[in-house]
């Protein structure tokens, strides 16, 4: 697991600091660092194992690793290939997606849990002396001098840090407390469905592929993750929030939304909402 640097003083300087450490911050980070930017990660967490993130490494993501010279000790890492991307629309079965007509060297998407592709960018990150990665650090405000912004406050362990840095990157998500500090404009998409994440068991004799069902009213997914299905199921947005709306979604006469194999009876052993 990535650990954390030693935080030593309450103050520290960069040339560029990056809040949250999720694919997009640590990617940059890394970059940075390979170029001889000194750049400074903070991570809210201890480690980075949550699960039912985006676990998906797309064949252009492939390519850059490629590029980088890291994709064959990349893809040493535990990983499932998805050629093909299927769905069952009513009782029409399609491929929607077939990665391996496209003119990149892996034609295929690598399902990989996101931690692992982390503490991959996070250790490689760290073999070049300009970059730190500090964990435990939750960006709680910006610094600012005028109207410029000129760095970050965050909490840790040990108490009040201030990064200064020539440049701050917000890569800290949806709820951007970086964002909000520097009241910079949302736009939103207004997406009218929330999704439900949850495991069921894989058995010998399942189909391998990547699956979609598409009813009326109703989607549901199913991920081959090796010995699990990693399953989405689609809801109105807001639903969940209701106790009684959450049981009904997930009763068996309102879900004919599953593919036969996950018909087993079987409860979900994870269940996480997206």
């Amino acid at each position: 697991m990535a650990e954390s640097n030693e935080i030593s003083s309450d103050r520290l300087v960069a040339q560029c600091c990056i809040a949250g450490g999720g694919a997009a911050g640590m990617m940059l980070g890394f970059l940075l660092a390979r170029a001889g930017i000194d750049v400074i990660v903070l991570e809210k967490h201890a480690d980075f194992l949550r699960d039912f993130r985006g676990d998906t490494i797309h064949p252009s993501t492939l390519e850059i690793m490629h590029e980088l010279g890291l994709l064959d000790e990349f893809l040493k890492l535990p990983h499932e290939k998805v050629y093909e991307l299927n769905a069952q629309i009513g009782d029409t079965r399609l491929t929607l997606a077939d990665f391996t007509r496209l003119p990149t060297r892996c034609g295929f998407i690598a399902f990989m849990p996101q931690w692992d592709f982390l503490d991959f960018l996070a250790d490689h990150a760290r073999r070049y002396p300009t970059f730190r990665l500090l964990m435990q650090a939750e960006v709680a405000d910006i610094v600012k001098e005028g109207e410029h912004v000129a760095g970050l406050r965050a909490q840790t362990p040990t108490g009040s840090l201030e990064v200064r840095a020539d440049l701050v990157v917000a890569a800290d998500g949806r709820y951007s407390i970086v964002r909000e500090k520097a009241d910079l404009p949302v736009q939103e998409l207004g997406a009218p469905m929330d999704v439900l994440w949850f495991h069921l068991p894989r058995k010998p004799g399942h189909p391998a592929q990547t699956m979609g069902r598409f009813d009326t009213g109703r989607i549901f997914i199913s991920i081959n993750r090796g010995n699990y299905w990693q399953c989405g199921y689609v809801i109105p947005k807001g639903q969940f929030d209701d106790s009684q709306a959450g049981a009904r979604f997930f009763s068996r006469k309102s879900c004919p939304a599953r593919t036969p194999r996950q018909r087993s009876g079987k409860r979900a052993q994870k269940l996480g909402r997206y």
